[in-house]
């Protein structure tokens, strides 16, 4: 079972806005005409019950959606980039990866039908038909894409169970199952034979519930010892666990206490959780043999076990019964079954801020300034003044100022480096 996997995501650009002017000789009605780019494709994760594992991303690793097409004349706008949808089992918890640039919070896929936006496409630029004003009616300006996201996440799968089953390894986990559900485990008499969950539908009085056989644990679980971490990280999404006691192993009452205190040093909540305990192998006669005394020393822990025969089918209807009272599958099926939209990629800021190199360089990292002087020819003075226009409405000119710009100072925006004072500053609006 791959249930960890890494992948990079790339959300498409958006597209260029356009320069265009329509100066037909007998058209009343002139002007720029420069339409906008279309935006880039997005990627969503989509939680389905119909995927179990990773195991379909572990063969690709990284997904690119479509980039948005430029604008056209005649006001026409550049065609949207197609998104991209990642199937992915409920379960799945989606996290930035280690070493990644950008954080990510945590988002967990719990529910069916869940759509998280993780990579968001970069929004098309704006043709110069977009930059007329009262006072410019001929808009020289026309805006760059905007970059896509691009992501390395980390997903991980954990189990999704009404009922967990715990014990020490062979005390008969993958038996039960096989006895109760359509699962066929792979059981054998040796340790961690079950080396990854497995899961199964149990069907009992009408009802149906999931049960997870989850690799045994053994002292030292909660550190990673054994299998037995990965079983914990799994656990932790039941409801209700069900433990297994060898009824023949050396010490079912030290095996007992031991599980125990490895939820309890993995995480104290699920020590606390509802348990129905349960002595099996009863159809051996040793076992029938120890039966009372060890009844007696779990009722001195305040535990009222139940006894059952894997093997056999000897006392599970009880077994089961218990378990479908802790379970209460009818108020899962009064939950309201919606789909779920989340928006899991961080909002871009609108503003920038401005930055002092090591060298004196005011470096404006101002996203929508940038993306202006991407496409504009800057040796055209016309150019450089209207650019300076959008500037002081953006704010980016009053940053400037607050950082005590001078004559001479080098100002860089993108690509674009000069002098302040050799162009349109501030003082000559």
């Amino acid at each position: 079972m791959i249930d960890t996997v890494e992948i990079v995501v790339q959300a498409g650009n958006g597209g260029d806005g356009f320069l265009a002017f329509r100066r037909e000789k007998f058209v009343a009605r002139g002007g720029p005409e420069g339409g906008d780019g279309g935006n880039g494709g997005s990627i969503y994760l989509i939680s389905t019950s119909d995927e179990n594992t990773l195991q379909h991303l572990s063969y690709k690793r990284r997904y690119r959606a479509a980039h948005g097409t430029g604008g056209k004349q005649s006001n026409k706008h550049g065609r949207n980039g197609e998104d991209i949808e990642i199937r992915v089992p409920v379960g799945t918890i989606v996290s930035q990866a280690l070493g990644a640039d950008e954080g990510v919070p945590p988002i967990d896929l719990s529910e069916d039908g869940m759509k998280v936006l993780i990579a968001r496409g970069g929004s098309g630029g704006r043709g110069n038909a977009r930059f007329v004003t009262s006072t410019n009616q001929e808009p020289l300006l026309r805006e760059a894409g905007e970059q896509g996201d691009t992501r390395q996440l980390a997903l991980e799968v954990k189990v999704l169970a009404d009922v967990g089953v715990i014990g020490v390894p062979n005390a008969g986990k993958s038996s039960f199952l096989a006895r109760v559900t359509a699962a066929r485990p792979k059981i054998a008499a040796y340790p961690f034979t079950t080396l990854e969950p497995v899961l199964g539908v149990v069907e009992n009085r009408g009802e149906t519930f999931v049960l997870a056989d989850i690799p045994g644990l053994i002292e030292g679980a909660h550190a990673g010892v054994g299998l037995g971490h990965e079983f914990l990280r799994h656990a932790e999404r039941t409801r209700v666990f069900l433990h297994i006691l060898d009824g023949e192993g050396v010490d079912p009452i030290k095996d007992f206490k031991q599980v125990n205190e490895e939820l309890q040093l993995y995480l104290p909540e699920m020590a606390n959780r509802r348990q129905v305990v349960v002595i099996n192998k009863i159809d051996l006669p040793e076992v029938q043999e120890r039966l009372p005394e060890l009844l007696k020393e779990l009722a001195a822990l305040g535990v009222e076990p139940q006894s059952m025969s894997a093997a056999t089918g000897d006392g599970i209807q009880v077994v089961l019964d218990k378990l479908l009272a802790g379970v209460d599958p009818t108020a899962e099926k009064r939950k309201p079954k919606k789909v779920i939209a989340i928006d899991g990629a961080p909002r871009r800021l609108k503003t920038g801020f401005i930055a002092t190199l090591e060298d004196g360089t005011l470096d404006v990292r101002w996203v929508t300034a940038q993306r202006l002087v991407a496409l504009v020819d800057l040796d055209d003075p016309r150019i450089v003044g209207q650019l300076f226009r959008e500037f002081m409405r953006l704010g980016v000119l009053a940053g400037l100022e607050a950082k005590g710009v001078k004559y001479g100072d080098p100002i860089q925006i993108g690509d674009w480096l000069f002098p302040w004072g050799d162009m349109i500053g501030p003082d000559e609006e």
